[in-house]
């Protein structure tokens, strides 16, 4: 097949592509092999398809469509750099968890920025004397015990965001760690036309409810406080005008199925309450009386009684 024939299919394929999927992922692929790439493609095969090229052939083969499927125009700015597009029509925060899960460690090179803080723990290196020099460059302090460096404290070297030196990566080398890991990483999130980052997609419903209920209550505070009636202050106005209607039968002889209720309901409360007393003076009675008795049966036994 010649090269020609072969950029038409691959114009076809991308072409096809976004006719036929209305969700796309920008996938950055870099320190990613081909071995790993390979990994992933049969890992998302079932919910999706990853598309790798050159950025101006993937932008030439999207002009040529851009008046049968527009909404592919918002993904033109976006398209820049080592990057990859993931194909789906599946749910997007699935395909996502499928794509970022495979990940190979790897060791730090010069000149990669730091995924995260790497710090190497206080202990026996392993490493013979003649390396101190290393860890003196990076200000690790160390000693020498039993033939090999140890490193009295646990040290930062590296922090999130930082440069590898060639001190800094010749050291893990020697220490054998290898402290990133290295994988496809969502950098956008596209859906029938809307761009947005990849973040959304893990606000769950409890999230967007607690903020639905915020707002509704603003809202309802709001049109109570102005006297200006809506939906979400109905119901609180509903339930504000039935209190004061209890509270204007309680006030006077008017009642209404709701209100005898509770005239009913108040009426037993006090009378419970005004029989609390008496049952309480009841029962204490007895134990008063107890004592008198008590002292008169032991004036009886002196043999004299009271009025003797």
């Amino acid at each position: 097949m010649s090269r020609g024939d072969r950029k038409s299919d691959y114009f076809g394929k991308v072409q096809q592509l976004f006719r036929q999927h209305s969700k796309v992922f920008l996938v950055g692929v870099d320190n990613v092999g081909s071995s790993q790439m390979h990994k992933i493609r049969a890992d998302i095969r079932k919910h999706a398809t990853l598309l790798m090229g050159k950025n101006t052939m993937i932008k030439k083969a999207m002009r040529d469509i851009v008046d049968e499927v527009p909404q592919i125009e918002a993904l033109f700015p976006h398209i820049k750099g080592n990057v990859g597009l993931v194909f789906t029509n599946g749910d997007l925060k699935t395909v996502r968890d499928a794509l970022t899960m495979n990940k190979v460690p790897a060791a730090a090179k010069v000149g990669a920025i730091a995924q995260c803080n790497v710090v190497i723990a206080a202990g026996n290196s392993g490493i013979s004397p003649d390396k101190t020099s290393f860890f003196q460059a990076l200000g690790i302090s160390t000693k020498v015990v039993k033939g090999a460096i140890e490193i009295i404290s646990e040290v930062t070297i590296l922090k999130e965001g930082d440069r590898v030196g060639a001190s800094e990566a010749e050291l893990l080398t020697m220490l054998n760690i290898l402290p990133f890991q290295y994988g496809c990483v969502v950098e956008l999130c596209y859906d029938d036309g809307a761009v947005f980052e990849p973040s959304v997609l893990d606000i769950t419903d409890e999230a967007v409810m607690k903020v639905y209920s915020s707002c509704l209550r603003n809202v309802a505070a709001l049109s109570l406080a102005l006297g200006f009636p809506t939906k979400a202050s109905v119901p609180h106005s509903l339930i504000n005008g039935f209190k004061n209607l209890l509270a204007a039968s309680l006030g006077s002889e008017y009642d209404f199925p709701a209100s005898e209720k509770l005239k009913a309901a108040i009426a037993n409360a006090k009378n419970v309450a005004a029989s609390a007393p008496l049952a309480s003076a009841a029962s204490s009675a007895p134990a008063a009386s107890a004592p008198a008795a008590k002292e008169e049966s032991s004036e009886e036994e002196m043999g004299f009684g009271l009025f003797d």
